[in-house]
C-alpha cells in the first residue's frame, strides 16, 4: 500500500454495517404524514414549490410500489425498497421511509405472507400521504 492510502483515515464501510448505522428518521407527530419543517428546507417555504415536490412524490408511490409488488429477486425488492424510502426521506414522510427501510432489509421475495404485510401498510401509509397533500395543495383554480 502506497503512502498516500496509509495516510488515508476514509474506509468503505461493508454494506452490513452502513444498513446498521443507519441514522432512524426524525419523530414527527402521527397527526401529520409529511413533516413541512423539513421540506420547507428544500423548497426555501413556497408552497408551489411543496405542491409540485409531493405531487410528483404522490405520483411516484404507485409505480414504486408495483415495482415491490412484482419483484421477482430480492435484489430488485431491496432496490424498489431503497427507492422508496428516499424518495420519502427527501419529502419528510417518515412514516413511509420507516417502512420501506423495513422491507429493505426483509427478503420479500421469499416469505409471500411477510410480502403482502409490508406491501399493504405501505399502500395505507402512501394514501394517507396522498390524501393529506389534496387536502393541504388543493388544484389552483384556473384564473379568468
Amino acid at each position: 500500500m502506497g503512502p498516500l492510502r496509509e495516510r488515508s483515515t476514509f474506509r468503505r464501510p461493508d454494506s452490513r454495517a452502513r444498513a446498521a448505522a443507519e441514522p432512524p428518521a426524525p419523530a414527527m407527530p402521527a397527526a401529520e404524514p409529511i413533516d413541512r419543517v423539513h421540506l420547507g428546507r428544500y423548497t426555501l417555504g413556497s408552497p408551489l414549490l411543496e405542491r409540485e415536490i409531493l405531487g410528483l412524490f404522490v405520483a411516484q408511490l404507485p409505480l414504486s410500489i408495483e415495482q415491490l409488488r412484482f419483484a421477482a429477486t430480492d435484489r430488485e425488492w431491496q432496490t424498489a425498497a431503497h427507492t422508496i424510502k428516499g424518495s420519502a426521506r427527501a419529502v419528510g414522510a417518515w412514516q413511509i421511509a420507516s417502512l420501506a427501510r423495513e422491507a429493505e432489509q426483509t427478503s420479500g421475495v421469499a416469505d409471500e405472507d411477510e410480502r403482502d404485510r409490508i406491501l399493504a401498510t405501505l399502500e395505507a401509509a402512501c394514501e394517507t400521504v396522498q390524501g393529506y397533500v389534496e387536502e393541504t395543495f388543493p388544484p389552483e383554480r384556473p384564473r379568468a
